[in-house]
């Protein structure tokens, strides 16, 4: 995966996809602006790799709202199912080095890492959850509170029967309808 600048023309191809995704669930943020977005991206045109790979592995990135402190706009994976190009990983590297046989390639957090974002916490994927259903087919690593990673574990969301449910599982499984969601603040 490039490190560097999109040229001009990715810059225009994806700033057209996140406009018209923007423009398009308008639900996702009420009251925001797509030119104050796309004034931001261009203050800060280093987010727009981490963008790029949102998009390129199949997250579907959109704005669904502000930090209240540091006025960031956030973006959320905001595929209908956990993205398919980040499934089949464990939580972490750990987890990852962890494994006896069969260990997957990358571990979420990893892949988070690389592609410039973080995972979400579970109070920001049941925030997703209010802007529409997601994961009803699939689950999604969240960010794990140390306490429970300390001890094997880690966090997955998804949506069943109407509801949004939190689970445990080892830290080490990695299952072919698990992948995660990320957020990027810009």
């Amino acid at each position: 995966m490039s490190k560097g600048q999109l040229s001009s023309e990715e810059r225009a191809d994806l700033l057209a996809v996140l406009q018209a995704r923007f423009e398009k669930h308008e639900r996702r943020h009420r009251g925001l602006v797509w030119a104050e977005v796309a004034a931001r991206l261009d203050a800060r045109p280093e987010k727009l790799r981490a963008l790029r790979e949102m998009e390129r592995t199949g997250g579907e990135p959109d704005v669904v709202g502000r930090d209240a402190e540091t006025g960031e706009f956030l973006f959320y994976d905001c595929a209908e199912e956990s993205p398919s190009g980040r499934r089949n990983t464990c939580y972490d590297r750990a987890a990852r080095e962890g494994r006896k046989t069969a260990a997957p390639a990358v571990s979420a957090v990893e892949m988070a890492d690389a592609l410039g974002v973080e995972l979400l916490s579970e109070a920001e994927y049941r925030a997703l959850q209010e802007l529409g259903e997601f994961d009803r087919k699939t689950s999604s690593w969240v960010k794990t509170p140390a306490p429970i990673r300390k001890r094997g574990g880690a966090l997955f969301c998804d949506r069943r029967y109407d509801h949004v449910f939190t689970y445990h599982n080892g830290a080490d499984s990695y299952y072919a309808a698990r992948g995660f969601r990320g957020v990027l603040r810009v």
